[in-house]
């Protein structure tokens, strides 16, 4: 396979109209949306995002490291989030019994209660965005973003 050359040069590049510029408008429209909507049911964005990662883990519960690499938090502030999460009784804690240094994370009764919530706020954001797209233009998107994420990932 013949390598391409860079799409951007130190010529071409310009802050304001790069793809990255545009993922991370896109990225913060829907992190602000998801936030609005979130709040109509008594949790913020960030716990929404918490809450549906834990909850799409399913009965293998999530590791707090995982999902502070997924969600790019620090683990003091995944630590007080959880906290939060915890103290609300939607979230339990438990270690892992393979490695004890590991934490699992799941859903409470309470936590899955809320969970079917949780979607319809993702379909509602996205359809939003993708407004005027074709079934298959959002698939070669996602097989843009796709490639994107394994090239980062294959560095």
């Amino acid at each position: 396979m013949a390598v391409l050359p860079p799409i951007y040069t130190i010529d071409s590049y310009s802050p304001i109209t790069s793809v990255g510029h545009h993922l991370v408008d896109v990225a913060s429209q829907l992190r602000h949306a998801v936030d609005r909507r979130a709040t109509e049911i008594g949790i913020t964005g960030a716990q929404w995002v918490v809450l549906i990662r834990i909850g799409a883990s399913g009965d293998g519960g999530a590791s707090a490291a995982e999902l502070c690499r997924i969600i790019g938090y620090d683990s003091g502030s995944m630590t007080r989030m959880l906290d939060r999460l915890e103290k609300r009784g939607m979230v339990r804690r438990q270690r892992s019994d393979e490695d004890r240094r590991i934490v699992r994370l799941y859903l409470t009764d309470l936590g899955w209660q809320l969970y079917p919530r949780l979607t319809p706020i993702a379909i509602e954001c996205l359809n939003r965005l993708l407004k005027g797209f074709k079934s298959d233009e959002v698939a070669l998107l996602m097989s843009f973003l796709e490639r994107m994420l394994a090239n980062e990932v294959a560095k």
